[in-house]
């Protein structure tokens, strides 16, 4: 038999590194999958425990169960929450329930949280820069009593504050947000508010920073970008925002079904990168699903090595030793 010749057009795909799970993700995942095995389903989780549905929906069939609130939980059950963060009225609420609970916050989450706290005991007002109804954001500002903090979401916001002079302030920011949308609005604070106190050391966690940048090294080489995530993914959408800004076409797809022949018209280069919560097997299935038209050409560029970690919570690490 006649082996038919590949009648795909060629297609040259540029692998953004690194990209998918962060250290904070990996954790908060491993927190889930250990409390399943140590205490049997179901274990409850407080939200998602990440913003992917790929990686909740595993979690279900092994025995989470998610909810929005504490309230729809039994009592007795185990609960964890969010690598978001939750505001201190939540685990307070379930101490007064004897709820087991374990928290998945991201260490860098909570440490914006500490600084937060630190912030308001030093008598300063907190600039908080974020977007609002966020998770993280919400949880952050559950960290300082009421009034204590102002969100500011644009560079138009910033310049709109007021504080009368003499003003004791300070800012942080969420940890996913742009880097260089960011940068603009906490210059134009330094610079409305010379006396604003800074975090120490960056808010904006590495991962995001080094996903952005990844997106950068390649995107100039490219007719088409694509970012795997969840549309509720900040990290995620500030992918497409890079891409978006450096006037290369961006889509950001969950699935291999959510491939658009539409968008690779006259396509010869497309890169490719994925969310901070989105697993490595997406990346995968995304290939896959546009292998299926093209004759793929696959290079990885890395622009940096990630081998950060972080401890898990000691309830579970008696167990998983």
């Amino acid at each position: 038999m006649t082996e038919q010749p590949n009648t795909k057009p060629p297609l040259k795909l540029l692998l953004a590194a690194p990209r998918g799970f962060c250290a904070g993700v990996d954790r908060a995942i491993n927190i889930v999958e250990l409390a399943l095995e140590k205490h049997g389903s179901p274990v409850y989780v407080r939200h998602e425990i990440v913003h992917n549905r790929f990686v909740v929906d595993s979690l279900k069939e092994n025995g989470a169960i998610f909810v929005d609130e504490l309230d729809e939980v039994p009592d007795g059950a185990q609960v964890v929450f969010s690598a978001h963060g939750v505001p201190k009225s939540v685990p307070a609420n379930a101490e007064r329930r004897g709820l087991e609970y374990l928290d998945a916050t991201c260490p860098l989450v909570s440490k914006v949280h500490r600084q937060a706290e630190r912030q308001v005991d030093a008598g300063r007002h907190i600039i908080f820069v974020g977007h609002a109804g966020h998770p993280e954001v919400i949880g952050t500002f559950g960290q300082v009593p009421d009034g204590a903090m102002t969100l500011v979401e644009t560079a138009s916001d910033a310049a709109a504050l007021e504080f009368s002079s003499g003003a004791k302030l300070a800012f942080l920011t969420q940890t996913t947000l742009s880097v260089d949308d960011t940068k603009e609005i906490t210059d134009m604070l330094s610079n409305r508010f010379p006396d604003i106190v800074a975090p120490k050391g960056e808010d904006i966690c590495y991962a995001t920073s080094n996903r952005q940048d990844a997106v950068k090294a390649i995107a100039t080489q490219c007719d088409l970008m694509l970012v795997i995530g969840a549309p509720n993914s900040s990290n995620s959408l500030r992918l497409v925002e890079v891409a978006d800004r450096l006037d290369v076409p961006s889509y950001l797809v969950q699935r291999g079904n959510d491939i658009d022949l539409d968008w690779f018209e006259g396509v010869k280069t497309v890169g490719l990168t994925a969310g901070a919560s989105a697993p490595e097997i997406l990346v995968r299935e995304i290939i896959a699903a546009i292998s299926e038209h093209f004759q793929i050409d696959e290079e990885q560029v890395r622009t940096v090595d990630e081998n950060i970690t972080f401890k898990l919570p000691k309830q579970l690490t008696e167990t998983a030793q």
